[in-house]
């Protein structure tokens, strides 16, 4: 019966979204991404989603290129286009719509297209584990060297 429960995105993705203003330096993105525990933040506000900043895009074209983390505005890094997906969407379009794009993580937004949510790979890697004990038992003796 919990299988049929969370068919639908809305039943398995995060409701409260903290979003990052695209004038914010990247050190405040990364000051906030640990605080918050996260690997993305949305850049913009619910209604209006500027671009999506990673801990990759820190990374990448920040650390790597040696650009000063005060100075660089998040504006400048951000992942586009945004990808999202609808909250009626059912977790097997979502997740094909994130393998086709490469993507980990993105916004849930309603039928007006504001954000209402966000969802990533460890929401479904959560729901796979927490769904199947099969899986469970076999993930146990691997970690636990049985």
């Amino acid at each position: 019966m919990a299988e049929q429960s969370a068919r639908k995105v809305s039943d398995l993705m995060t409701r409260f979204v903290e979003f990052i203003d695209p004038e914010a330096t990247v050190k405040e993105a990364a000051e906030l991404m640990g605080e918050l525990d996260v690997g993305g933040l949305p850049a913009g506000t619910p209604e209006r989603i500027d671009g999506i900043v990673t801990d990759r895009d820190l990374l990448y074209r920040v650390v790597a290129r040696g650009l000063d983390c005060s100075q660089v505005r998040v504006r400048e890094v951000l992942s586009r286009p945004v990808i999202a997906c609808a909250e009626d969407d059912t977790l097997h379009a979502a997740m094909d719509m994130m393998a086709a794009n490469h993507i980990r993580r993105m916004p849930v937004c309603n039928a007006a297209g504001v954000v209402t949510g966000w969802i990533t790979l460890a929401d479904f890697s959560r729901r796979l584990v927490v769904n199947n004990p099969g899986l469970q038992e076999a993930l146990r003796a691997l970690t636990e060297g049985a």
